[in-house]
């Protein structure tokens, strides 16, 4: 029996009354036309009712804020020794740019806040939680949609925040080496946020279809960080462009940009086939599988 067909209050449908469908599901489970669902509330007020509890459980979950405290500390520390070998290099770099801090601390800062993002869709999955999460908001579409809304608008938002902090930090410690001309900050934040976009949507997409957070963050680091890594120190063609169709190698590119064979373009391709592909995925799992399995 999947989640939602045990909602509160809704009449199975072999004792609905014959002519009607079961009430809470409209017919066929679609949305009637219009965009009005059976119960006379609109999907637009299902959606942002649905992301403000999504955005209330986030925020209420330790482990939210301990993953936030990890990723701001690294952020800000990475920022601040940045700032300081500046200041203390024999030729100083004058007018060399402090975005250069949050384009580096951002590679390991985001596996903080895509372990976050992975615990907030998987835990629910460990605990039980999703049979209530969708008696709450029984069509999986919006469901899916809105945690996947609230969790990567809250990673992309974090990460070009802590960006700003970290490239602060360095500007100060270093005082007056360093600058922040703002093209090249619009250049570094545009980057941010989107790596740390695709990089949530797929760690959202994987959490969906394995429901598992071991499995997926296994996954995770695999994908992002140790094969990029790995594959091309084997020596052969085929590994290298292996690699290049990573979705860390694209990552690394934008945020740093220091990967052979990697284009801007290729880059952002790569990050959002994978974040599409993940998303798809999950979101078919979500529809045909039993929540509880």
């Amino acid at each position: 029996m999947t989640a939602a067909s045990g909602v509160a209050g809704q009449v199975p449908a072999d004792k609905a009354p014959a002519g009607k469908a079961p009430v809470g599901r409209g017919r066929a489970g679609k949305v009637p036309v219009g965009g009005v669902s059976s119960g006379g509330v609109s999907v637009g007020r299902v959606f942002a009712r649905s992301c403000a509890a999504e955005w209330t459980r986030l925020w209420t979950v330790k482990a939210t804020w301990w993953f936030l405290a990890a990723a701001a500390v690294t952020m800000v520390g990475v920022g601040a020794i940045a700032g300081l070998e500046a200041a203390s290099d024999p030729v100083p770099p004058q007018g060399a740019p402090a975005w250069s801090a949050a384009s580096v601390a951002g590679m390991p800062v985001q596996f903080a806040l895509l372990a976050l993002t992975l615990t907030a869709v998987t835990s629910d999955y460990a605990t039980g939680g999703i049979i209530p999460a969708l008696q709450w908001t029984p069509r999986r579409g919006i469901f899916f949609l809105a945690r996947t809304t609230v969790a990567v608008g809250t990673v992309t938002g974090l990460g070009v925040l802590l960006a700003v902090a970290s490239t602060f930090t360095a500007f100060v410690t270093a005082h007056p080496l360093l600058d922040v001309p703002l093209g090249h900050g619009l250049d570094v934040l545009g980057n941010v946020a989107f790596v740390f976009a695709a990089g949530s949507a797929f760690a959202i997409g994987l959490g969906f279809l394995l429901r598992n957070i071991a499995g997926a963050l296994v996954t995770v680091f695999l994908l992002m960080l140790v094969l990029p890594l790995m594959l091309p120190n084997f020596g052969y063609e085929w590994t290298s462009a292996v690699a290049e169709r990573l979705p860390g190698s694209g990552a690394v590119f934008l945020l740093i940009g220091e990967v052979p064979g990697m284009t801007w373009t290729s880059s952002v391709v790569t990050l959002l086939c994978w974040a599409g592909g993940a998303l798809l995925l999950g979101r078919l799992r979500l529809g045909r599988d039993d929540a509880n399995r």
